[in-house]
C-alpha cells in the first residue's frame, strides 16, 4: 500500500480540488482530460493510503466527507504555501514575482483597473498578472488566504486582522451609498424619509459576498426582509433599475442612471452610509526582505491621488 506521503502530492491535491469544484467525478475527469475510471482509481489510491473515505458516493454528486473537507482545507493551505515558496525563490533571484494576483472589489472603477493592468503589462516584466473580481469580505480574504498579493477596495479594514497577519493598508477614499430605486417602484412616490419598517416590506437586492469561508457579510438588509441575491454590483444596479427590489448603491457608480431617470434616490431615516475603502498588502515575512518589484510598482501607482480618485470615479 502506498504511504500517505507518497500519494499526497501537489498534483493529487489539485485533482481533489477539481473534483470538489466540478461536483462530480465525470465532470472533473473531463476538466482534467482523464477517463472517469482513471480518476476514480487515483482517488481510491489516496483513500486507501489514508484509510478514509474522502467522497460520499451515495449520490451522483461527489460530496466531500468530513475527512475530505479537512484534507482539502489543509491541502489548499499547503498548495498556497508551496506557491508562496516558489514565488519567493523567483523574487529573490530576479526581484520580480513569478505571478502577481490582484483582488479587486466590484465597487471600484473597472476601466481604471484595466488601464493600470495595461500599464503594468507594457513593462514586459517576467511576472504573470492575474485579476480576481471580489465582493465585500471576499476582497480581503483573497489576500489573507494567500490567493492574492494586493487587495483593492477593502471596506472598513479591521485593525485586528492587520496586526495578526502582517497586513499593511492605505486609504483609497470613501464611497457614499444612497437608497436608489426604479421610478416605477411602489416606494418611488412614498413620503420621505422612508423608515426601516416601510423599506422592510419590499424585496431587497443584495450582492453575494465572494468569500468562500462562510464568513459572508451582508450590508443594509433588514430582519425578515425578502432578498434577491445577485452575483455582481452591476447586476444589483440593473435589478434595482428594473424595479425588482430596493437597496443602497454607491452614488458614484449610478450618477448617470440618476441623471437619466432610470433610478431615483430616496431619503431614508437611517444615517447615511459611508464606506472607507483601502488597498491592502502583506509585509515581508522577514523585516530585511524587500517587497517584490511587481508589488512595488502597484504601490507606487496607488500613491498617486489621481489614481485613487480615478478608482473611485465611474
Amino acid at each position: 500500500m502506498n504511504s500517505p506521503r507518497n500519494v499526497l502530492t501537489p498534483d493529487a491535491l489539485s485533482m481533489l480540488q477539481t473534483v470538489q469544484l466540478e461536483g462530480s467525478f465525470a465532470a472533473a475527469a473531463r476538466t482534467l482530460g482523464l477517463v472517469p475510471s482513471a480518476l476514480t482509481y487515483r482517488v481510491r489510491q489516496i483513500e486507501d493510503a489514508l484509510d478514509v473515505l474522502l467522497f460520499d458516493r451515495s449520490s451522483r454528486q461527489a460530496k466531500l466527507t468530513a475527512a475530505g473537507e479537512e484534507l482539502l482545507r489543509e491541502g489548499t493551505r499547503l498548495l498556497a504555501d508551496m506557491d508562496s515558496i516558489a514565488n519567493r525563490v523567483k523574487r529573490i533571484a530576479t526581484g520580480w514575482e513569478s505571478e502577481f494576483t490582484l483582488a479587486v472589489d466590484a465597487i471600484l472603477d473597472e476601466r481604471t483597473v484595466m488601464e493600470l493592468c495595461e500599464a503594468f503589462l507594457n513593462l514586459k516584466a517576467p511576472t504573470r498578472l492575474r485579476l480576481r473580481n471580489e465582493t465585500l469580505m471576499g476582497t480581503l480574504e483573497a489576500l489573507t488566504s494567500g490567493q492574492a498579493d494586493l487587495a483593492l477596495g477593502v471596506a472598513n479594514m479591521p485593525a485586528s486582522n492587520g496586526a495578526t497577519l502582517r497586513l499593511q493598508s492605505q486609504a483609497i477614499g470613501s464611497v457614499r451609498f444612497v437608497f436608489a430605486i426604479s421610478p416605477h417602484h411602489p416606494l418611488a412616490n412614498a413620503p420621505e424619509p422612508l423608515s426601516d419598517a416601510i423599506i422592510g416590506q419590499h424585496r431587497a437586492i443584495a450582492v453575494a459576498d465572494s468569500t468562500p469561508s462562510g464568513n459572508a457579510m451582508s450590508v443594509g438588509l433588514l430582519a425578515g426582509q425578502e432578498v434577491f441575491t445577485v452575483p455582481t454590483m452591476n447586476a444589483k444596479i440593473d435589478a434595482q433599475a428594473r424595479g425588482l427590489g430596493v437597496g443602497f448603491l454607491p452614488e458614484s457608480k449610478i450618477q448617470s442612471l440618476l441623471g437619466q431617470g432610470f433610478l431615483v434616490s430616496k431619503i431614508v431615516s437611517r444615517p447615511t452610509r459611508l464606506a472607507q475603502l483601502s488597498y491592502v498588502w502583506r509585509a515581508p515575512a522577514r523585516q530585511q526582505e524587500p517587497l517584490g518589484r511587481a508589488l512595488q510598482w502597484w504601490l507606487k501607482q496607488l500613491e498617486s491621488q489621481t489614481t485613487r480618485s480615478a478608482l473611485m470615479a465611474h
